[in-house]
């Protein structure tokens, strides 16, 4: 399209969007404050403190000498992985650059413009970015306790909503569905709908919390389970993802997918990340410890927080913003999440024991003055 001065401009929904923001790179943080890199603390993006898995590295030395070549568009050694892991069919299953590719794909296969999308109130930034990329009008509904009011859900379904975006435990807040409420909802969602079960922390829930729904893809049709491989597994910077889903569907999601949407060193990694389970029985204890290191501090300051299920908790504090700058001047970085419509909340991911203590102490400092 072009104006009367003959320069393109993009459609109305496109330059409505508000680009997504990440956590802040350390390295803009030391330019900009003229801090030590290695004095910053970084507590901003759920990533996970203990790195990579010792296998994943080795894979990832090996992987660098095919560097030259495309990697496997299909994708063929991940996806027997993946299938043998969670006891799905190879067809079942397509990988995305990171699951934000997933979400986006689900959303350019099934959405057009005049479509609806249905997701909650604080939850991630992502649900609306894909579903305004396509055209389509996203239905926000109100939170309940923080978390999802999947009754509202139901009651805010037309004949124009076309996909639903869950995430489970919930970015930002950490909340939880529980697993009948949850089911019992899938079951009622009209089957033209399609699901989007965003499961990208079910790593750091305990036994009793984990997700079910990977047995229930051969009931519902209409339901995709994304999970990604940047949070417990460690891979945050080779973006690597999958969704699990029915067939049919997967078949329209690859309809669209950019081919080598995965790079091989992703894959290797990938691949030696699933068989590492010590690795993830260790990043999960670290979590549950640095979980209630951070939670008995905000405690001991007298900040109230939400219960959370994953590797992060949001707390509230007076002066949310002019905190996290004191917070940024002092080299410690979380996230303000005031686009969540939480302007009184910083969301801070669970560090190393050294990490979560600079956290505090430096937090302590700012609410005492």
């Amino acid at each position: 399209m072009l104006n009367q001065l003959n320069k393109p401009i993009a459609p109305d929904y496109i330059r409505a969007i508000a680009p997504y923001q990440g956590g802040k790179p350390i390295s803009e943080l030391a330019r900009e404050m003229g801090l030590n890199e290695a004095e910053i603390v970084k507590l901003a993006s759920n990533e996970n403190p203990l790195g990579i898995s010792p296998k994943a590295q080795m894979a990832i030395d090996d992987a660098i000498a095919d560097i030259a070549r495309y990697p496997d568009g299909n994708s063929f050694a991940l996806r027997t992985a993946v299938s043998q892991k969670f006891g799905v069919a190879s067809n079942q299953i397509v990988f995305g650059n990171g699951s934000n590719d997933i979400l986006e794909l689900a959303a350019r296969a099934y959405l057009q413009a005049d479509d609806e999308a249905i997701y909650s109130q604080h939850a991630f930034a992502v649900y609306p970015l894909v579903t305004q990329a396509v055209g389509a009008k996203g239905v926000v509904i109100p939170a309940k306790d923080y978390g999802h009011d999947l009754d509202g859900f139901l009651k805010a379904i037309t004949p124009k909503t076309k996909l639903i975006f869950i995430a489970n435990p919930n970015n930002p807040t950490g909340t939880l569905l529980k697993k009948d409420a949850l089911r019992a909802f899938i079951h009622a969602v009209p089957r033209h709908v399609l699901i989007m079960l965003d499961e990208a922390y079910d790593e750091y829930l305990n036994v009793e919390s984990k997700s079910e729904a990977i047995g229930w893809l051969a009931e519902f049709d209409h339901l995709i389970i994304s999970r990604t491989f940047s949070k417990a597994y460690g891979l945050a910077g080779l973006r690597v993802g999958f969704g699990l889903m029915h067939a049919s569907v997967a078949d329209m999601l690859n309809r669209v997918r950019q081919p080598f949407n995965v790079n091989s060193i992703a894959q290797a990694a990938a691949i030696a990340s699933l068989v590492d389970e010590d690795f993830v029985a260790r990043s999960y204890a670290a979590n549950q410890a640095g979980m209630a290191q951070i939670t008995q501090g905000l405690q001991q300051l007298g900040l109230s927080y939400i219960p959370s299920q994953a590797n992060f908790v949001s707390f509230s504090v007076k002066n949310a913003a002019e905190v996290n700058k004191k917070l940024l001047q002092n080299g410690v970085i979380v996230r303000p999440i005031a686009n969540y419509e939480m302007p009184d909340y910083l969301r801070v991911s669970i560090g190393l024991f050294s990490e979560n203590a600079r956290f505090l102490e430096v937090l302590e400092q700012i609410v005492k003055t």
